[in-house]
């Protein structure tokens, strides 16, 4: 089993910045993709970022597409989010998830393992 731990969030003004965190551990494979996703309240729950294994495919959802960066360090079994000029309409709780296979998907359903989320609040 992965156990996927996100941290980062919190309470920001608009138009500032929050680095996201998501650690892996547990069950390790040779290589995997890892994607960010969201969920506002009263909405489904939405793609926002993907990584694959060696860092060199990304894909980001249009709407964050210039504001948000995603990285990975291997090493550390970790991939990170930079969200930078955030907007209220950021607000949500973000998860991370992991593909056991090193192809990245833009669908959820792509994904086995997912984390327990970090709230994400922008203020206007």
């Amino acid at each position: 089993q992965v156990q996927l731990v996100e941290s980062g969030g919190g309470l920001v003004q608009a138009g500032g910045s929050l680095r996201l965190s998501c650690a892996a551990s547990g069950r390790t494979f040779s290589s995997y993709a890892t994607g960010w996703f969201r969920q506002a309240p009263g909405k489904e729950r939405e793609f926002v970022a993907t990584i694959s294994w060696s860092g060199r495919s990304t894909y980001y959802a249009n709407s964050v597409k210039g504001r948000f960066t995603i990285s990975r360090d291997n090493a550390k079994n970790t991939v990170y989010l930079q969200m930078n000029n955030l907007k209220p309409e950021d607000t949500a709780v973000y998860y991370c998830a992991v593909r056991p296979l090193d192809v990245v998907s833009l669908s959820d359903y792509a994904y086995d393992y997912w984390g327990q989320g970090t709230q994400v609040t922008v203020s206007s």
